[in-house]
């Protein structure tokens, strides 16, 4: 009989050890952090827009809430507004709070892309990611420069 009691013992401390174990693991997957944000666009040698047929300017791209370690796309459309074939790239600016551009950061798949005057407009898809290690930003803002660079 006392071979029960102890085997019982045993089950039970295992089974209590579980439950708060799950527990605990269920509050730290449930831990996030919300991250607003904007986004304003300046565009160089370039328009940018919402649509193939470019009648809806892009002026401001909001990302919404991510969370840490989470990433965001967002589409839009080059259009070379020249006459030259033009080399495109991105970079970013006017960051607040200064901090952030440490853990967040913008990527696209257009960097060095030949655009001509042929085909004038290519898609583009914005990535926004932020660092699963931000702390201490709960908004921020910056600019996107596109820039178009003649082609030689």
């Amino acid at each position: 009989m006392a071979m029960q009691k102890t085997n019982i013992g045993v089950i039970l401390a295992v089974a209590l050890t579980g439950i708060v174990v799950s527990v605990l693991a269920a509050s730290l997957l449930m831990a996030y952090q919300r991250v607003p944000s904007n986004g304003n666009v300046k565009a160089v040698g370039v328009s940018v827009y919402w649509d193939s047929t470019c009648t809806d300017n892009v002026t401001n791209i909001n990302w919404d809430f991510l969370a840490p370690g989470e990433t965001a796309d967002r589409t839009v459309f080059i259009k070379n507004a020249g006459t030259l074939p033009l080399v495109l790239n991105m970079t970013t600016d006017s960051w607040e709070p200064t901090p952030a551009s440490e853990h967040i950061t913008l990527s696209w798949d257009r960097e060095n892309y030949l655009l001509n005057t042929t085909t004038p407009v290519v898609q583009a898809i914005l990535t926004l990611s932020v660092s699963s290690e931000i702390s201490g930003v709960s908004s921020f803002s910056f600019e996107i420069v596109i820039t178009g660079t003649e082609y030689t």
